[in-house]
């Protein structure tokens, strides 16, 4: 049987106390350590390099989604929560499992048996993003915190898509072009061609080429993308 280090992040002592009992049953979950802020659940991380974090996400001052943007975790996530929507908005991917408060037996059992089968567990989500939400999301190989507004262009790459930002990053990200066309707000963000979406916030210039095709030149982007024909009316429409 495998252990795994454990580390209890929660504002409410009772909360984690509650919880703490309920994994009493479960031998393999050993808590090295709990707290109840951000200071010290980054303090708990450094000391003990826990293998699972069970990481309240509304805490006073700074979230749990703060702390994950503060440092890097390789290990497991379940988030704790009492607010479901919250919850399921900022939920992607890459997290073992959420829990909602009051934490049920049964839940947390499978959410544990998803922890030794390897199964990520990934809600269907279907919420419309608005231009000010953030996304708590796997780009590459690190979980971050993705900021709608902030993102310039996506670019189909098979069967993910890389994202483009404004603030110098890029990576690669499990979601097809058709999830994005369908969440992302349509009053900021345009198809401009089959492998290509892009914030119009960060249009520069459209130029048209000799096969009457466009360059659509992005603030930050040394290359221009290409619109297709098919697009353009659309793009024209969408800018006024």
């Amino acid at each position: 049987m495998v252990e795994y280090k454990a580390i209890i992040i929660d504002d409410e002592e009772l909360a984690r106390k509650f919880l703490k009992s309920l994994l009493m049953e479960h031998p393999n979950i050993k808590i090295v350590g709990e707290g109840g802020n951000v200071p010290e659940a980054k303090s708990l991380i450094k000391m003990h390099c826990p293998d699972l974090l069970f990481l309240d996400i509304q805490m006073p001052g700074e979230t749990g989604f703060d702390l994950l943007d503060q440092i890097k975790f390789e290990g497991h996530i379940i988030f704790v929560t009492a607010h479901d929507s919250y919850a399921i908005r900022a939920f992607e991917v890459n997290a073992l499992d959420y829990l909602l408060k009051p934490v049920l037996p049964e839940r947390l059992e499978i959410a544990l048996s998803r922890l030794e089968s390897g199964q990520i567990e990934i809600p269907s989500i279907d919420l419309k993003l608005n231009y000010d939400d953030r996304l708590f999301i796997l780009m590459g190989s690190q979980m971050v915190f993705l900021e709608i507004s902030k993102i310039l262009c996506i670019q189909a790459e098979g069967d993910y898509s890389m994202v483009h930002t404004s603030d110098n990053r890029k990576g690669l990200i499990s979601k097809s072009m058709k999830e994005w066309d369908e969440r992302l707000p349509q009053s900021y963000f345009c198809r401009i061609h089959r492998s290509s979406i892009i914030n119009l916030k960060y249009v520069t210039k459209i130029e048209k080429e000799y096969n009457y095709d466009f360059s659509v030149h992005m603030h930050g982007m040394d290359k221009p993308l290409l619109m297709s024909r098919r697009y353009a009316r659309v793009l024209k429409s969408r800018m006024g």
